[in-house]
Formats: C-alpha cells, sequence, structure tokens
C-alpha cells in the first residue's frame, strides 16, 4: 500500500496483531503512582490491574508531540502518505493535537477525528485497509471513514463505582449509594463521549439492559446494513471467557470476537468490566 494506517492502543490492537494487520500502532501513556509506563510497550494487564486494586493513582494522557511526529516520519520513509485514526475527539485531545501536528506535512499525513474507541476504532482501521488497498486516496480515505464514524455503537457496564469516582465522572456520595444499592451505571458511546444510559440493579440486569439496547439498535438505526457485533471486557481472561458464551449465545453467527479493554479505558472502569456494541463494516 502506498497509504499507512496508524492508530493508538485504544483501538484494542496489540503490537503482535498489528504485525499481522499490517498497521502500525502508537502506545498510550499510563502513568501509575508518578512513573509514566506506554501500553503494551513496559505496562502489563496484570501489573496494571494488580497496582489498580491495590489503590495506586493512575492516570492518563495522550502520546507526545514527538512520539507522533517520530512514528509519522519513519513510516514516510516508505509511503506516500500516513492516516494517523487516533482516539475519539470526545474523550481525549489526541485528535486535535495530532490535527495541528499533521498540518506541518503538506497533505502526506491526515488525520481522521474517529468519534470511536475499542472495538468499533478497530472495526475502522480495518476499513481504513480495505479502503487503501482499493487505492483510494488519502484526502478522500480520511473523508470516508468520517462520514461512518457515527455507523458504531457501545454500551460498558464497571462492577464497581468506584473507579468512575477517581476519574471525576460521578460525585463520592452517588458512588457511595450506588455501591450500597448495588447500582450498576450502563454508559454508551455513540458518537464520541460517554452518556449515562441507565442505571439498574446488579450486573445480571446490566446485561439485560445491554442486549435490549444493542438489539434495538440494530433493529433500527442498522437495520438491512452490513454490520459486526463485538464485545470486551476488562479484568482477568475467566470475565472475558463468561461475557463471550453470554454474546454467542445471544447473537449467534452475528457475534464476531471479543476483546480486552484497553488500559487507557480501563483506567476508569476498573475490572470486571463488561461491553458490546456494533459497527458498520466495508464488504
Amino acid at each position: 500500500m502506498n497509504i499507512a494506517i496508524a492508530t493508538d492502543t485504544t483501538s484494542g490492537i496489540s503490537r503482535e496483531e498489528a504485525q499481522q494487520l499490517g498497521v502500525f500502532v502508537l502506545p498510550m501513556p499510563v502513568t501509575i503512582d508518578g512513573r509514566e509506563y506506554l501500553e503494551s510497550v513496559d505496562l502489563g494487564r496484570d501489573f496494571f490491574f494488580r497496582k489498580q486494586v491495590e489503590g495506586a493513582d493512575i492516570t492518563t494522557s495522550q502520546p507526545s508531540p514527538g512520539a507522533l511526529t517520530e512514528l509519522w516520519d519513519k513510516l514516510l520513509e516508505d509511503h506516500e502518505g500516513v492516516l494517523y485514526l487516533p482516539m475519539t475527539s470526545g474523550l481525549s485531545s489526541s485528535y486535535a493535537t495530532a490535527a495541528a501536528l499533521a498540518a506541518d506535512y503538506d497533505g502526506r499525513v491526515a488525520v481522521a477525528d474517529t468519534r470511536r474507541i475499542s472495538v468499533p476504532l478497530r472495526q475502522m482501521v480495518q476499513d481504513a485497509l480495505t479502503l487503501a488497498r482499493r487505492g483510494l486516496p488519502l484526502s478522500q480515505l480520511r473523508q470516508r471513514l468520517e462520514e461512518q464514524a457515527l455507523c458504531a455503537s457501545i454500551y460498558i457496564t464497571p462492577v464497581t463505582l468506584e473507579y468512575l469516582k477517581k476519574g471525576g465522572r460521578i460525585t463520592p456520595a452517588a458512588a457511595a449509594i450506588g455501591t450500597v444499592l448495588n447500582v450498576k451505571p450502563v454508559l454508551q458511546i455513540q458518537g464520541g463521549g460517554v452518556d449515562a444510559f441507565a442505571k439498574v440493579r446488579g450486573m445480571k440486569q446490566a446485561v439485560e439492559k445491554m442486549f435490549s439496547a444493542l438489539d434495538q439498535d440494530l433493529s433500527t438505526r442498522f437495520a438491512g446494513k452490513a454490520v459486526r457485533v463485538f464485545a470486551a471486557y476488562s479484568g482477568e481472561a475467566s470475565v472475558g471467557e463468561n461475557w463471550k458464551a453470554q454474546m454467542e449465545e445471544h447473537y449467534g453467527e452475528k457475534f464476531v470476537r471479543i476483546d480486552p479493554l484497553a488500559l487507557n479505558i480501563c483506567c476508569h472502569t476498573g475490572p470486571g468490566a463488561i461491553a458490546l456494541g456494533c459497527a458498520e463494516y466495508e464488504a
């Protein structure tokens, strides 16, 4: 391909998978107790969740301008152009920073506002590969993907409200009441930001609510369209195995894959969170 496709680790694409797909993944920084780590480089999942459960101070940030330009400069040695697909602008300033830096590359670097994160972002990366292999020019490639950015839906339920409280998304009082009443918030991402979708009692009702919400999306917004259904989770592999079994039972052949949530997202959900979603794809 004449165009290199790059993204960040919020897509859930590992370094090994990136090599198999032929894409390039920039690691997101995560700071734990004052020390900065790079996801999938020197920050493993077991270490991350152990520190999180221990109550470590964990924050996230965007890739440095130097890391971005270094990646792009390297890719432009072998490619005519670079398409960069960062996490949604609704949750980070990564897009704004990257877009500003790309202005100095005379049109050889394009940055798309993906409006996505996690498995829908992974699907956009795969769509970018499909379109680039068909020979779509860089500017048209970015435009096509941005036009399709909202053709995705995702729902997430954390086990505890503790990490949403730490991130300032809910008040300590709301977290305390929610814990006593076993309230689980079902969150949605449709268009970039995280919004509250529903509050239910217990994980069983949360699963039912998420299935109902995605079923509604599939029968209305995505009716008659080429759609893939995904799942994601945080924490131990057993969480993913149980969630995968439920997804397979409910969606059958529509269900495509399950991935661990990126650690940048797990900072806010904590371990044990489950997610499902769908996205249109380039057939």
